[in-house]
């Protein structure tokens, strides 16, 4: 039988088989993260029918080999993973990788691999894409600090979750102190501090200039009671606090904690004008409830509270591969690691050459339509030639059983 029609054959399988990986980047034209592929040919061993002569000295050339190839086979089906579009959507729970890396999912026994960042939040508060598994990365402790050195684990966001109230422990003061008060005039101000129980008080600090030059004196006292603190401060001949810069002020509040004040005024200033002095801040706060959250480029999840705090709930993990193109391809838009795509390095975003998150956007399919028809024109014209190949085989066959005739 003759060699070409089995290289036709080979030709025809071959084809088919990258018009189903084209089939296959255009069904997918719109799937979110979706990653299109190639298919690249490599001819299979060839026959040598007379190896290759060296030349001779003083006589002939050398002479080629002579060799006839058998067919065509997939040489690789490869995953292309550049960058799709980024398509915004608003909605606080889809995320888009800019860059390299992948999202880490898990249902709690197989790990996978995703760009696809179309995640939203179960009934239990976890993270999850829409299979239902749920995205990894790390919690924070009670203080809001995220250790990205530990293992993965669920990400949680506790929807309803309370914030203690937190006692003012520090205040600090900026303005003016007019240089030109006379003895005896004063300057009053006043703001809010709160207790352990997140009850709020007011505390008002009186500040009365002395009959020394450049000296004031301080009172504070709580809720219009008497004085919790006092002392002096001393300005230099530049404006600025020379001494009793800092101060302590100490309040007992029925059915809570006292309340101990650590004052700071060396941002206070005298210089000639209106004075101006205030409490520019105290770092208490009353119990509130988490209201929203949000999510920065490194992937970290800050809560907001009814109470106007904000703290760090949770960091989404990152994972990059040596060789991205060797992972397997599991459905659903998801990755598993095989033998030649190596061990993941997982981490932050904006790390270790990883992307960043874009929040409120969503990774479109990198199918290129107009690559992809062009493909398709080409691997119908060289399925047809095979197929032309396998007839005229047919027809010289049929030729030389007619000799008999």
């Amino acid at each position: 039988m003759m060699r070409s029609l089995f290289s036709g054959v080979s030709g025809l399988k071959n084809h088919q088989t990258r018009m189903d990986v084209i089939g296959n980047n255009i069904a997918n034209v719109n799937t979110v993260a979706f990653k299109a592929s190639r298919v690249t040919f490599e001819d299979i061993l060839s026959q040598t029918i007379e190896g290759a002569r060296s030349p001779q000295a003083g006589g002939a050339g050398g002479v080629n080999p002579k060799q006839v190839g058998l067919g065509v086979r997939i040489g690789s089906i490869d995953t292309l993973f550049t960058q799709g579009g980024l398509q915004t959507t608003d909605n606080p729970t889809d995320f888009a990788i800019q860059g390299d890396g992948f999202f880490v999912v898990s249902d709690g026994r197989q790990v996978y691999y995703t760009r696809d960042g179309a995640f939203k939040l179960s009934a239990d508060g976890s993270l999850v894409n829409a299979s239902g598994l749920r995205v990894q990365g790390w919690l924070a402790d009670a203080n809001g600090v995220i250790d990205t050195t530990k293992a993965l684990q669920d990400i949680f966001i506790p929807v309803g979750a309370q914030m203690k109230p937190k006692a003012t422990e520090n205040i600090a003061f900026e303005g003016n102190l007019n240089a030109n008060a006379q003895e005896n005039d004063t300057w009053v101000t006043s703001a809010q501090v709160y207790d352990s129980l997140g009850n709020v008080h007011t505390l008002t600090v009186t500040f009365t200039k002395t009959a020394n030059a450049n000296e004031w004196t301080w009172e504070a006292t709580l809720d219009g009671g008497g004085a919790g603190g006092s002392g002096t401060i001393t300005f230099g001949p530049d404006g600025l606090v020379a001494s009793g810069g800092t101060g302590t002020a100490t309040f007992a509040i029925p059915g809570a904690n006292a309340l101990n004040l650590a004052i700071d005024f060396s941002a206070l200033t005298q210089f000639g004008g209106n004075p101006s002095a205030y409490i520019s801040f105290q770092d208490g706060y009353e119990a509130g409830s988490l209201d929203m959250v949000t999510t920065d480029s490194n992937g970290v999840i800050t809560g907001i509270f009814t109470n106007g705090q904000s703290k760090p709930l949770a960091q989404i993990a990152l994972a990059t591969f040596p060789n991205p193109g060797g992972l397997l391809k599991q459905g659903g838009n998801l990755y598993q690691i095989s033998n030649n795509s190596g061990l993941p390095s997982i981490g932050p975003a904006n790390s270790g050459g990883r992307g960043s998150i874009a929040v409120g956007a969503l990774e479109m399919s990198n199918v290129d339509l107009a690559q992809e028809f062009t493909n398709m024109i080409v691997t119908q014209r060289g399925f047809q030639a095979n197929s032309r190949v396998i007839t005229t085989s047919d027809e010289m066959l049929q030729d030389l059983i007619n000799i008999k005739r």
